[in-house]
């Protein structure tokens, strides 16, 4: 390395990797080293511009995230006397919209970006002991704001990725993906292409930023200090609309795993106003059938219908078919249980109203589902 700088990286042939092309034939990764610590309004653009004069047409960037949030101020100060760690338990509140899974201190939540993420993705490594970084406030917009900067400083049209450390389900280990991007695709979707033994693709969607976040982290690495790097040989077009990293996000009804252990209780809260919606007796009949599947060990013989009461979004009527017995009723009772927290998953409001006093009839109770209002 001399005084002026790391030499341009070395060229490659031009590729392309679109939904209907070919992979690269080959890309490089490098990382752009010198750039100082950043902080509050610094000019992160200008810094890496005059780090990396050799950006070039076509380059991608990859940003951490948290010199995105460093130079931008989403960091919460930690005042002298407090607790760090109380600190961030209270900004994992204040960034919290969801909590989808805990044990003892540790926090998996949906942050208001959509992300599910560890401990909101509040981060006190690589910062001082008196401050906590955030997620940047919208990573999308700072992916362009840092890109149009660098067109303007060095007259370049590159593609940015905001890259956050995230864990896996299921799977030991972190690695980086995107939550910001600009100038490329989030995704390319495969699906309705045709492989080559003919087999037509229906779910193929690939996360290219997230591919792009996790190869640029093995050049900057968690310790070297290096917040900036730049793959080169990968060509997109940009999209238009540029929705960033949005397509990414997997919540509502395409969330299979929205429902933590601890939050099965909280989804049988009861609704308080219901609407009617289309389909409440086929719901209704499948959430039953995977109540009885998941409970064997509570048999009991019941029955349900449609009731024509249409003022508080569908009614479903469930009968005891055999003598209500104390085992009985608390075999319905577990089996509706199931079969609520079933409707909450596939994004119904329900409210169950037993009846005053089992015996009189055959009815157990009656089952109110619907959608919720607004």
């Amino acid at each position: 390395m001399t005084d002026q700088g790391p030499p341009c990286p070395p060229p490659l042939a031009r590729s392309r990797r679109d939904p209907a092309g070919e992979p690269s034939s080959g890309y490089s990764v490098h990382p752009v080293a010198g750039l100082p610590e950043f902080r509050r309004g610094d000019d992160l653009a200008a810094a890496v511009a005059a780090a990396a004069p050799w950006l070039a047409d076509g380059d991608v960037l990859v940003v951490t995230s948290k010199v995105v949030a460093k130079v931008e101020g989403n960091l919460v100060q930690v005042e002298p006397g407090t607790d760090r760690e109380t600190a961030r338990q209270r900004a994992i509140d204040g960034e919290t919209v969801r909590v989808v899974a805990r044990r003892g201190p540790l926090r998996i939540v949906e942050t208001r970006h959509g992300w599910v993420v560890a401990a909101a993705g509040i981060d006190a490594s690589n910062v001082a002991p008196d401050a906590l970084v955030l997620l940047p406030v919208d990573a999308d917009a700072s992916a362009r704001r840092f890109r149009d900067r660098l067109r303007e400083l060095l007259g370049v049209t590159v593609a940015v990725v905001v890259s956050d450390t995230f864990g896996r389900p299921w799977r030991d280990g972190v690695t980086d993906v995107a939550i910001g991007s600009a100038g490329l695709p989030a995704m390319v979707d495969h699906r309705g292409a045709v492989d080559p033994h003919g087999n037509r693709l229906e779910t193929t969607q690939v996360a290219v930023v997230d591919e792009l976040a996790a190869a640029a982290d093995l050049v900057k690495g968690k310790l070297a200090g290096v917040p900036v790097a730049v793959l080169r040989g990968l060509r997109f077009d940009a999209p238009a609309p540029d929705t960033g990293t949005r397509p990414l996000v997997r919540l509502g009804a395409g969330d299979l795993f929205r429902t933590g252990t601890r939050d099965v209780v909280g989804e049988r809260a009861p609704a308080p106003v219901l609407t009617a919606r289309p389909g409440a007796l086929a719901a209704a009949t499948e959430a039953f059938r995977v109540a009885v599947t998941a409970l064997p060990e509570f048999p009991v013989v019941f029955r349900y219908g449609m009731e024509s009461d249409r003022g508080d979004g569908d009614a479903v009527d469930v009968h005891l078919a055999e003598p209500v017995t104390p085992a009985a009723a608390l075999a319905v009772g577990a089996l509706v249980g199931a079969a609520l927290v079933q409707l909450s998953a596939e994004g119904w409001a329900t409210r169950w109203e037993p009846v005053a006093t089992l015996g009189g009839s055959s009815l157990v109770g009656r089952l109110r589902m619907g959608g919720s209002p607004g």
